[in-house]
């Protein structure tokens, strides 16, 4: 398998005041095209300074990325946008949609920004919502939705664009167990299917359906295994 993300001896300081915060600290990861990885960290391990790395939302101190062959550190705004846009699909605990678009609406936002048409947009988010399990929906309001049919949306959004990794931020997180876990499964078929998944999350039950575990505590990577280990 090809590396598609690589990231080598990865630091984040932040400065509060007079003292410096070491949110990352000499953090190393390798993933592979077609793995599902969860990474699994309580609150304040740097999982959330890792994610917003690996989504190029935020630059390290120190340390070289690489995602899908592109040195990332030292690109500017407007090329971290580009490859936001073309490299990554997010998806978020609080779904992130826009209330006053219909789903298919929401879908096709990223496919604007990528400069596809009108017509073919249409077709993809149909597609893609039909694929998802919201065929009859396309038309239907945000509010007009349950959490895990918004977050089903949201998954559409991000496969839009057939991004090279799916970056999940705590998913299920809004959503009662049974939904969470009808999510998780979903994220599985898209892993069969190929897809690169990135999930993040503090619970090592959600953390066992990928099929690689890695765990951040301190800001350090400290292993890296089986999901099912």
């Amino acid at each position: 398998m090809s590396k598609i993300l690589e990231m080598t001896n990865i630091s984040k300081i932040y400065e509060m005041g007079s003292e410096k915060v070491k949110a990352l600290d000499e953090a190393s990861l390798t993933v592979n095209e077609g793995e599902f990885v969860s990474i699994l960290g309580p609150s304040g391990s740097g999982k959330s300074t890792l994610m917003n790395i690996i989504g190029c939302l935020d630059t390290p101190t120190k340390g070289e990325y690489i995602l899908s062959g592109e040195k990332v550190a030292g690109l500017s705004e407007k090329e971290l946008a580009r490859i936001r846009n073309k490299e990554i699909g997010f998806i978020f605990q609080s779904f992130q949609l826009l209330p006053k678009l219909t789903a298919a609406q929401n879908v096709e936002l990223p496919l604007i920004y990528a400069g596809i048409s009108s017509k073919r947009r249409k077709e993809i988010s149909r597609d893609i919502l039909t694929k998802v399990g919201l065929g009859d929906k396309i038309n239907n309001l945000p509010t007009q939705l349950s959490g895990g049919q918004q977050q089903r949306v949201a998954i559409a959004r991000a496969i839009s664009t057939e991004p090279s990794i799916l970056l999940a931020d705590e998913p299920t997180g809004a959503l009662d167990q049974e939904t969470g876990f009808n999510i998780l499964n979903l994220f599985k078929e898209l892993n069969d299917e190929g897809r690169t998944i990135i999930m993040i999350t503090h619970d090592k039950n959600i953390a066992k359906y990928g099929n690689r575990l890695v765990n951040i505590i301190d800001g350090k990577i400290t292993e890296s295994g089986d999901s099912n280990d």
